[in-house]
């Protein structure tokens, strides 16, 4: 059937325009009005903006989506974002009983379950073994070459990976059915000393994610194992965690700390309320990637040498800084921001620019920056992570 055109039907003064200040000049078009709509800060850019930067932002709306029996998947690269060399992104659906089947990959493996819940189920090099379920907000962690599943629970669920490696790709994975797909059956026989007719019905090629019945109670699925159990849990109940609360919003942190598993992918679960400030600040570790989740905002990015640029970013949108470079995220919209920051490194670390200045010899700050009483007055020696 074909499809018709979206009708934007939009007035006027609804449709924006490239001015502001006397400067710039109408665009009658053609030109793409939702998408201008969703970057007011690309169409007509803050007069602070300078200077070439890469682009800055992906959304996951944008990225080849692959579907199969039992849910989708789609992933935001190096290839997609250019600057994002090191960390790449898969935003994942299963349905109830669908099964992201087992598998390992050649880097480590961060998820946040954005809804829903799932079965994981992991061994490590040891034959330790490991079988827990997951619901909304819950992470988990398989470093990398850990064998691993996961499969939909009854309510099925929706969730975010994350690899620290820019140039990974979901598609290149190491997956059970497509190794015995490869290996003549005289092996597995030998393998599994049993007869090569055994193997008559496996799979002719990889399943990747595929149906299969909702699994029962947990302690139904758990499996003996001699040597027991991993000794560091997998997953990690993020919202269990207190935040850090500062006026206009809340911060959750996670890393090697208090998520021993986690060894290679550091993390921040922010909450910016309506009006609200991500304070300015940088990283002294890496690059940061960023998922939006909730809500609206914009982030300016200084680059140095007088560069700067400003983004807009909407629920699904993936964000990347690049090392050592300033910024703030402001919540643009009427209700809360929620985002992740995500760095590949063992330890979470910030430096504010607020706080900075406070713990600096004063008269030094004000011949810098001519700064009056007031504001030195209004620094803070102990960092606020999120402003209003």
């Amino acid at each position: 059937m074909k499809k018709r055109p979206l009708n934007l039907a939009l007035e006027t003064s609804e449709v924006p325009q490239p001015m502001a200040d006397g400067l710039g000049a109408t665009d009658p078009g053609p030109r793409n009005v939702l998408l201008d709509l969703q970057n007011p800060d690309l169409l007509t850019p803050p007069h602070t903006d300078a200077g070439t930067i890469p682009n800055l932002k992906f959304s996951f709306s944008n990225a080849h989506n692959r579907l199969s029996e039992g849910g989708w998947a789609r992933e935001v690269t190096v290839r997609e974002l250019p600057v994002s060399t090191t960390m790449a992104g898969v935003n994942m659906r299963l349905t109830a009983g669908a099964v992201r089947e087992l598998h390992w990959h050649k880097e480590s493996e961060w998820a946040l379950m954005l809804n829903g819940r799932a079965r994981l189920t992991a061994m490590d090099q040891d034959g330790h073994n490991f079988i827990e379920d997951v619901s909304e907000g819950d992470l988990w962690f398989f470093p990398a070459g850990i064998p691993h599943s996961i499969q939909g629970l009854k309510e099925g669920c929706e969730f975010l990976l994350v690899f620290d490696n820019g140039s990974f790709s979901e598609n290149e994975t190491f997956l059970i059915t497509d190794w015995f797909a490869h290996t003549p059956k005289e092996i597995l026989a030998k393998n599994f000393s049993v007869a090569e007719s055994n193997f008559a019905s496996i799979p002719a090629h990889e399943r990747y994610i595929f149906q299969s019945d909702v699994p029962g109670e947990l302690s139904a699925d758990q499996v003996s194992a001699p040597n027991g159990t991993v000794p560091q849990s997998f997953v990690y109940r993020l919202m269990e965690q207190e935040p850090i609360h500062s006026r206009g919003g809340m911060v959750r942190i996670v890393d090697s700390t208090n998520f021993p598993a986690s060894t290679t992918i550091a993390a921040a679960l922010v909450e910016v309320e309506p009006g609200g400030l991500r304070e300015l600040h940088w990283h002294p570790n890496n690059d940061e990637w960023q998922y939006y989740i909730e809500g609206q905002g914009r982030m300016t990015v200084f680059a140095s040498g007088g560069k700067a640029r400003t983004f807009d970013y909407h629920a699904g949108d993936v964000g990347y800084v690049p090392f050592a470079m300033g910024h703030y995220i402001e919540n643009t919209g009427e209700t809360p921001l929620r985002f992740l920051e995500m760095f590949k490194s063992n330890r979470f670390a910030d430096v504010s620019l607020n706080q900075w200045m406070a713990l600096t010899t004063p008269a030094l700050v004000q011949d810098h920056l001519h700064l009056n009483q007031t504001v030195m007055d209004a620094l803070h020696k102990q960092k606020q992570p999120v402003v209003i």
